[in-house]
């Protein structure tokens, strides 16, 4: 049986259909099964169940843009074997994304209606990095993972200890994203200058305080 050869409107089709399930379906089916699966869900106040939704709420979406980054990035990197690491970590993404959309559900609240907005401009900046060239697109996850990173932690504070479920899932999250920036600075990722730095934070942020509410 031979080996089908793809085209690109082929691959273009599927970077369709996967943005069209990131931003608007359901979340895909995890490979892995959730941190949470196996924990008891505690009895939580209503003020702590609120925010540990809104909380969930960021984490999603900002699952939503590294889906988008890495889909945007595989589209455009030049070589072969970033092409792969880029699909390889947007499908170890997906875990997030459904473990982060099923405990939304649990704790009562919404995934944000922004998610069609942060995926399309996620993507587009994904693909400019990777038309920029690779090692700046490795540069531009081992920047965006050590942001999630941060905001994950900062998430964990904030959390109940008594949300044990929520705290699972992060804790998870945490450990995959800081995978991610080793393996790009493994495969030859660039340093990112200070302003451009700056300018992917403040991006961010904007992205952190509008989901944490719509």
């Amino acid at each position: 049986m031979t080996a089908r050869h793809y085209t690109k409107l082929d691959h273009f089709i599927g970077h369709l259909d996967s943005a069209l399930r990131t931003a608007l379906g359901p979340a895909p089916r995890a490979q892995r099964p959730s941190p949470a699966a196996n924990i008891e869900d505690a009895s939580l106040s209503e003020l702590e169940r609120r925010l540990a939704g809104r909380l969930l709420r960021v984490d999603h979406a900002g699952e939503v843009c590294a889906q988008a980054l890495y889909q945007g990035q595989a589209l455009t990197a030049k070589l072969p074997t970033v092409r792969q690491k880029m699909e390889q970590a947007a499908q170890e993404e997906n875990d997030h994304l459904a473990w982060t959309e099923e405990r939304i559900r649990q704790l009562g609240t919404h995934k944000s209606y922004l998610n069609p907005l942060w995926y399309s401009g996620s993507f587009a900046i994904g693909a400019l990095a990777g038309l920029i060239g690779d090692k700046w697109s490795l540069g531009f996850v081992v920047e965006t993972e050590k942001q999630v990173v941060k905001h994950l932690d900062g998430h964990l504070k904030q959390l109940s200890d008594e949300d044990q479920k929520s705290r699972a899932i992060l804790e998870q999250m945490r450990e995959d994203e800081v995978y991610h920036a080793t393996t790009a600075l493994n495969a030859g990722a660039a340093g990112f200058p200070k302003p451009v730095q700056t300018l992917m934070q403040f991006m961010s942020r904007v992205m952190t305080r509008t989901a944490l509410w719509l």
